[in-house]
């Protein structure tokens, strides 16, 4: 019993040193994993979604993506020892609620909870892939490694199912949805962080983390970092759209050459 107890103390426990170190096979294997579902659902596309239970299949990861992100709070509730702190663990993160939304969307299928994913996936979940700071002291030993993980790479899985299965696709609309959304959370981030008083940096707002990351490149200055994390996520929101924008201008130019060719062979047989 006392075997049992110590096991699940260290396993749903915190590290009290590095236990996780970027780019290493840690790092990759979850990247891989993921990368490798992906491109399962778009090898078995048509048959998933003739599938007369495909539905079930979109409950399982919504189920699965809610529990992983609660999970998260669980941990910090049950685990005393960790000494968590309320006022640093408030739910003011794009992948905490990228994931929430995700999850809604596999349910109901609606445009909106896919476009604010989306956008939030591929400018701010993005990062936290290549430089996973928060885990650095929870290695593969430890629940949050594995929380960490699927929390971060489901909203790709569901994401993605989304576009090959059931042919959604985000537009400049949705890109416009996604920034409102941005500026609403980080309006709230900008509060908490204010209120509670230096303790608190939702969103990476307020100052560099103590462990490296791909953010550390930003300012300081909490008025210029702010300004320059703005600038990013537009540039990144262009860029997360621009592969439809080529899509598009290509079927658009493929169409009027159609046409043009369609009127010459009228013009002809008259």
């Amino acid at each position: 019993m006392d075997r049992l107890k110590n096991f699940f103390s260290y396993f749903f426990g915190a590290g009290d040193s590095v236990e996780f170190r970027n780019f290493t096979p840690a790092h990759f294997i979850p990247i891989l994993l993921m990368i490798a579902v992906i491109l399962l659902i778009w090898r078995f596309r048509d048959r998933l979604r003739e599938y007369r239970n495909e539905k079930k299949i979109r409950l399982a990861l919504a189920l699965v993506m809610i529990i992983t992100e609660m999970s998260y709070f669980w941990r910090l509730v049950g685990v005393p020892s960790l000494g968590a702190n309320p006022e640093d663990h408030l739910p003011i993160t794009l992948c905490g609620w990228g994931v929430i939304f995700a999850s809604y969307m596999l349910v109901t299928k609606n445009q909106t909870l896919f476009d604010i994913p989306y956008f939030w996936l591929f400018s701010g979940t993005v990062f936290a892939l290549i430089t996973p700071t928060v885990i650095t002291y929870t290695g593969p030993t430890r629940f949050r490694y594995y929380q960490f993980w699927i929390e971060h790479t489901a909203g790709y899985i569901a994401v993605f199912y989304m576009i090959f299965v059931h042919r959604m696709r985000p537009t400049l609309k949705s890109a416009v949805k996604a920034w409102a959304a941005t500026a609403v959370m980080a309006g709230v981030a900008f509060f908490a962080n204010e209120l509670i008083g230096g303790k608190a940096n939702y969103l990476f707002m307020a100052r560099p983390e103590e462990t490296k990351s791909i953010l550390d490149f930003l300012p300081s200055n909490y008025a210029v970092r702010v300004l320059f994390m703005a600038a990013a996520v537009t540039l990144l929101f262009f860029l997360s759209y621009l592969p439809w924008l080529i899509s598009d201008r290509k079927k658009m130019k493929k169409k009027a050459q159609d046409g043009a060719g369609g009127k010459e062979v009228t013009e002809e047989n008259v």
